[in-house]
């Protein structure tokens, strides 16, 4: 089994020219999770054993091989996708979302929030129009700065 111990944000695209691409397809609870067993979509037993408060992006590269190299990608998942009427109900949600201590993301219009029960009864509960799709979920908040570090959640 192979163990992933340190986080690469990006690789040189030369360096990675003319060697086979293996993926790890997570969702974002598991691009979360720093400690964990995997299997590639090639079929390799992969160990993450990476340092605490590790954030996994679409894009990471984890290992780099003589032939080949494996990158991380998100894997579409159960989300409630609501469509606020107006900028008094979009403020709601996510004023509503956040207090719950949920993630918010967007996706054009629509604001996308985790497929919870809490989730959906609060939807129905404000009246916004929502439905359920799979989609790819990066909260808001989690965007990489320009060394690569998540721009995490923060009340400074």
């Amino acid at each position: 089994m192979l163990v992933v111990s340190a986080l690469r944000h990006r690789a040189d695209p030369a360096a990675l020219a003319g060697k086979a691409r293996d993926v790890l397809s997570l969702t974002w609870d598991e691009r979360r999770w720093t400690r964990r067993r995997a299997t590639t979509r090639a079929g390799r037993e992969v160990a993450l054993a990476l340092p605490t408060g590790s954030v996994l992006a679409p894009g990471d590269i984890l290992l780099e091989e003589a032939e080949w190299y494996l990158a991380v990608e998100a894997e579409p998942e159960p989300v409630l996708a609501a469509a606020p009427r107006g900028d008094a109900e979009a403020v709601a949600l996510a004023f509503e979302v956040g207090n719950r201590h949920f993630s918010l993301a967007l996706d054009g219009d629509a604001f996308l929030v985790p497929d919870d029960l809490a989730m959906a009864q609060l939807l129905s509960r404000l009246r916004i129009p929502w439905e359920r799709r799979l989609a790819v979920y990066e909260p808001i908040g989690t965007q990489r700065d320009a060394s690569g570090r998540v721009e995490a959640h923060t009340h400074g």
